[in-house]
């Protein structure tokens, strides 16, 4: 009779996050478009965001986020199974950014793809990397969001580019002996879902497979806020109950930063006060794929999020997608 394979579950062992330097205000941007500082913050908290330099690539971004995340897990590219990079803005239509990741870290021993599940990739690309880990084919998992976004965005819609910033957050995950246990650090669960009937309402008029162009994003606010509202609620639910927790047993909740309202609305769901809240929108935007990772990367590295806490990750984006994760610290 063949042996079980052993039980492992996944880690977090390092962090990091990259923001292009180029940051433009919203008064900055209120001389290209037709809108103002008070007409953004008061609908989305948004205040500015970083935009890429013409030189600089979704690959790049996200390269600089892996060293920062290896670097603070002790460790070097070689070290690496995997590498998954959750993106919206790849370099190019093929190959994967990931690879071009792979190849700007040195490693040339494990494997690399991408992830395409809009703005809730990160989590995506987590769980991809997670069940990796707990199937035994890898040890050690690099995961990105990463995203180039302003290169998609409609500069004459208001409604859209105020949204949108360029940045890259990574996480490095690592096996350990055993099952999931909520006492124990560790990716407790992830639950993803998706409905492309919804796909009108966030969606990029263009691909490789349509009419053989890049595109802009096109959306439909009132639609996604709707959805958002509900949708997330439910997910989060989802995940507390699959791990015997309530929201009081959410020491941070690590959302995807596209709107302040949103941000709130589960944060009052939860029972979870504003500072048990990581919040980056004001200052990032919405940087899609790499909203989530951007955000723990900062609230690790400066000591909010503490070892041994629980940490709730929830995102919702075009597809549409949505998901949650738990996770030990």
């Amino acid at each position: 009779m063949t042996a079980l394979p052993a039980a492992r579950h996944s880690v977090v062992k390092g962090w990091g996050g990259y923001l292009p330097a180029d940051i433009v205000s919203n008064d900055a941007l209120a001389k290209r478009v037709d809108t103002s500082d008070e007409w953004i913050a008061s609908r989305t908290g948004i205040r500015q965001r970083h935009i890429a330099a013409e030189n600089e690539r979704t690959s790049d971004l996200a390269t600089e986020a892996a060293k920062k995340a290896l670097a603070q897990a002790g460790l070097k590219a070689e070290d690496l199974d995997m590498i998954v990079v959750a993106t919206t803005t790849p370099d190019h239509t093929f190959p994967a950014t990931a690879t071009q990741v792979q190849a700007k870290l040195g490693n040339t021993t494990g494997f690399a793809f991408d992830v395409q599940a809009v703005c809730t990739g990160f989590v995506y690309a987590l769980s991809v990397a997670d069940n990796f880990i707990k199937s035994g084919q890898v040890k050690t998992a690099l995961v990105i969001g990463a995203e180039t976004f302003t290169r998609i965005l409609d500069w004459q819609d208001r409604t859209t580019c105020v949204l949108f910033g360029d940045g890259a957050g990574a996480v490095i995950l690592q096996a350990e002996e055993g099952a999931p246990d909520k006492a124990k650090p560790g990716v407790l669960s992830t639950h993803l879902h998706s409905d492309g009937r919804f796909k009108d309402a966030l969606f990029v008029s263009g691909g490789a497979g349509s009419n053989g162009q890049v595109g802009v994003v096109r959306m439909n606010g009132q639609e996604v806020f709707r959805h958002a509202v509900q949708k997330l609620a439910d997910v989060v639910e989802e995940a507390l109950a699959a791990n015997g927790l309530t929201g009081k047993d959410i020491d941070w909740l690590v959302p995807h930063q596209a709107n302040q309202r949103i941000i709130d609305g589960m944060a009052k769901k939860l029972g979870l006060p504003g500072e048990r809240v990581v919040s980056t929108v004001a200052r990032h935007a919405n940087t899609s794929a790499a909203s989530i990772p951007l955000a723990l990367a900062e609230a690790a590295s400066d000591g909010r999020i503490k070892p041994g806490q629980l940490v709730l990750l929830e995102a919702i984006g075009g597809g549409l997608t949505w998901g949650a994760s738990v996770i030990r610290w």
